[in-house]
């Protein structure tokens, strides 16, 4: 982005009689929208010669006069105020502070002065309203350059404290809040944002001259402004801050171009790919929808890999923010809705750069527009990169490691494999409830879940105590293919043995191929009952077993292990036979996904 010397927009406020510049403007309004600035300016060129737009950053819109020469600007401003075509709290800037310029549409920034205006002349017939042509094509968005005056750098005179004042007192209150937020950023403000010099201002002011080795006044001058200003600034120097209006998504805001770009369209979101060594990202977010999709789309959004799940999320009835904070991501998601739409944005930064990502979205925030229109699905057409790990082309967060495991009580505790517990920063239970853990035996390879917010499965394990029959029939139900399935599968197999290989009497040997999933899973008899839990595979000794073996916890271990740590669970030694049909919706009922994230 064209960056100009910030000395000027406060050259700007001095008497202008005083500057040895070629190039001035007469600012009349500010709006704080796009819409209503437009309704503005247009009024305004229907009755008045030079007038411009330019986006000002903070979310404000200014609609001036000009270029003049700086002798020119202060005559059209007395002439226009007497003539009553503008109003009186209408001032001098230099265009030092313009951003992009969203007046004439398509016509680039006047960098010559203009003629003085005859404001004695009678009034030109108000001309139509122009309408406004989209910066953006309906399918990919089209990123207007920033055009500002081209201004050599000038040199600032050293100012009394009466000259200070002064100066200080033709600052609007968007300026003077400016000044207080850089002297927060700083570390010399720690109060409210308001405009209002009061004492606290004031100290921080003076603590701001004694640290750059100034005399402590309190009262800024201009070129301390301007030094106070340049540092809080240069923080946003290769961030190439620019407006993009997007026609497909409905959506008008800065984006820094300078680290990102235009990626493609995946519904819901419009994407912005980095573009340099700095991996950060930003999304449009647009679609169709009422409060009940926009609830929805809160909680898909927090299951992407770029969203992380630490951090503060607020939700009212009509939007909602979304924090997200790791050690490799911070990212901050707003949506809102408004006649049928759903709109947001996301920004994607990585961990311990806060300065420049709150700067950047700070001012995404204030720019941040919707109008009509919303991302149409057929934007994406369906392609051979689908996958049903990815929503709009993010990546889905996935566990580290994901087992089975199965519900023993009515309250929701889970028995799985020791194996799905260690090292997890978090537990989850099909992939939505928290939980931790329990009780541990490691001797057996076992662990007991409880849920953060108590359950109420539909099945739970009726554990076996009587002696099973040699080569009956048995099933395993777990996740063999993690969370890729929303329900168990069923492996069926045999008992081949009571023991294990070396005659271990607290496992039984099956005879089944299972998958690394499956391990933590219930072994069923066909009765329905839990003959045991299905173990992991380990290779012994060097030894790898064929893939046909497998090995299960003895149930009357597992009632041991539970009944010591407390842990009461059903029990059964009747021995019936049950329709595989049958034996699938119980596994279905009581079988439950366990990932370590």
């Amino acid at each position: 982005m064209l960056r100009v010397f910030i000395a000027v927009f406060f050259l700007g406020l001095w008497p202008v009689t005083t500057l040895a510049q070629d190039i001035a403007y007469v600012q009349v309004e500010a709006q704080p929208t796009l819409a209503s600035a437009q309704a503005r300016v247009r009024f305004y060129a229907g009755q008045l010669e030079n007038v411009n737009g330019y986006f000002l950053g903070g979310g404000w819109y200014g609609i001036v006069l000009g270029p003049y020469t700086p002798n020119d600007a202060n005559t059209v401003l007395r002439q226009m105020r007497r003539a009553a075509k503008i109003p009186n709290d209408s001032f001098i800037v230099t265009g030092g502070s313009f951003r992009q310029q969203f007046w004439p549409v398509g016509v680039g920034a006047e960098t010559t002065a203009q003629p003085l205006p005859d404001a004695t002349a009678p009034d030109v017939e108000a001309v139509a309203p122009i309408a406004v042509t989209p910066l953006v094509e309906a399918i990919a968005p089209v990123i207007a350059p920033v055009i500002a005056p081209v201004i050599a750098p000038v040199a600032i005179p050293d100012e009394t404290r009466r000259q200070a004042r002064a100066s200080e007192s033709l600052l609007n209150s968007n300026q003077l809040k400016d000044l207080q937020t850089a002297l927060q950023w700083a570390g010399f403000y720690t109060s409210a944002i308001d405009g209002a010099f009061g004492r606290g201002t004031r100290a921080s002011m003076r603590a701001w001259q004694e640290a750059n080795n100034t005399d402590p006044t309190g009262i800024l001058t201009t070129a301390q402004r301007a030094d106070l200003l340049n540092a809080y600034n240069a923080v946003l120097d290769g961030m190439d801050l620019k407006l993009v209006r997007d026609a497909a998504s409905g959506i008008e805001m800065l984006v820094p171009t300078g680290i990102v770009a235009f990626s493609d369209y995946d519904p819901p979101f419009v994407r912005f790919e980095p573009t340099s060594d700095l991996d950060a990202h930003v999304l449009f977010i647009s679609q169709e929808g009422d409060q009940n999709r926009m609830f929805g789309l809160y909680e898909i959004l927090q299951t992407l890999a770029v969203i992380p799940r630490e951090g503060p999320r607020k939700r009212s009835d009509r939007s909602f923010e979304i924090e997200g904070i790791n050690a490799d991501i911070h990212s901050y998601t707003y949506a809102t809705r408004n006649n049928g739409t759903i709109k947001g944005f996301s920004l994607i930064w990585p961990a311990g750069d806060d300065e420049r990502r709150r700067r950047v979205l700070r001012e995404m925030k204030s720019s941040f527009v919707t109008f009509d229109g919303a991302l149409d699905p057929s934007l994406a057409p369906p392609s051979e990169d689908q996958a049903i790990d990815q929503i709009g082309g993010l990546a889905v967060r996935k566990p580290k490691l994901s087992r089975s495991g199965f519900f023993i009580n009515d309250a929701g505790a889970v028995l799985t494999t020791a194996e799905a517990v260690g090292s997890c920063a978090r537990i989850s239970l099909n992939g939505e409830h928290d939980a931790q853990v329990v009780h541990l035996d490691e001797t057996l390879g076992l662990a007991v879940l409880r849920p953060d917010v108590a359950l109420s499965p539909l099945g739970v394990a009726m554990f076996q105590t009587g002696i099973p029959r040699l080569q009956a029939e048995v099933a395993v139900a777990g996740f063999p293919y993690g969370g890729v399935l929303v329900a168990p599968s069923l492996t069926f197999g045999r008992l081949a043995d009571l023991r294990g290989l070396n005659g271990e009497k607290a496992i039984k040997r099956l005879a089944l191929t299972a998958q690394p999933g499956d391990a933590g899973g219930p072994v069923f008899d066909n009765g329905g009952s839990v003959l045991g839990m299905l173990l992991p595979r380990k290779a012994s000794g060097g030894q790898v077993l064929p893939p046909q073996v497998s090995f299960s916890v003895d149930s009357d271990e597992i009632l041991a292990s539970l009944d010591a740590a407390g842990i009461t669970a059903l029990t059964t030694d009747t021995m019936a036979f049950m329709p595989p049909e049958t034996l699938t919706l119980r596994a279905a009922d009581s079988t439950v996904l366990v990932s370590c994230w």
